[in-house]
């Protein structure tokens, strides 16, 4: 940690969410960190570099984690995603106590974009790390919509952000982060 700042560790995607969840936490005067992982996803390469451009923007320190996999991750949701996320954060970050934060938000039906969801994982840390780090997810009550407009409101460069889950260049306009971009009118 940095002097007496929270420390939080971002995992960022290079997104809408988590751009506006790294402004979020420099808002809040928090040691921001950012972990990219690449998991075999198919947009790991535009995600990562608009990762980097955001946080170069920010003037964040960005590490990437790869992993490499045989599996073909598809659009939409990916069982464990969110926990594998956290958890290899956990593993592979130097944050020894504060945050790891998620910009996952209200309007996904998906369990690892839950309360519920984000308590368990909370209970899990708490067995390893008494309380030391815990996961925290600020926009779970956000709407889609209401991210847009904090970015908007904020000035948070959209322009830097990448959101397609087939990983196209441009992007596919139909996935469902290609839908989300498309109904808030993010070019």
């Amino acid at each position: 940690m940095e002097g007496s700042r929270a420390e939080v560790v971002i995992l960022i995607s290079g997104g809408i969410d988590s751009a506006a969840l790294l402004n979020y936490f420099i808002e809040d005067n928090f040691y921001v960190r950012a972990l990219f992982i690449d998991y075999g996803q198919k947009a790991s390469i535009h995600e990562y570099a608009s990762a980097r451009k955001i946080c170069k923007y920010y003037g964040v320190k960005l590490k990437k984690l790869s992993l490499k996999n045989n599996k073909d991750f598809g659009p939409g949701e990916i069982l464990g995603r969110n926990g594998f996320l956290v958890f290899s954060a956990l593993m592979h970050s130097e944050i020894k106590s504060g945050f790891i934060s998620l910009g996952i938000h209200s309007g996904t039906p998906y369990y690892d974009c839950s309360k519920l969801f984000v308590d368990n994982v909370n209970n899990i840390l708490l067995g390893y790390y008494g309380g030391q780090i815990l996961l925290t997810a600020p926009f779970l009550n956000w709407t889609k919509r209401m991210i847009f407009d904090y970015c908007a409101i904020t000035g948070i460069p959209l322009s830097l952000t990448y959101s397609c889950e087939n990983g196209s260049n441009p992007p596919c306009g139909v996935c469902p982060s290609c839908i989300d971009r498309g109904v808030l009118d993010v070019q």
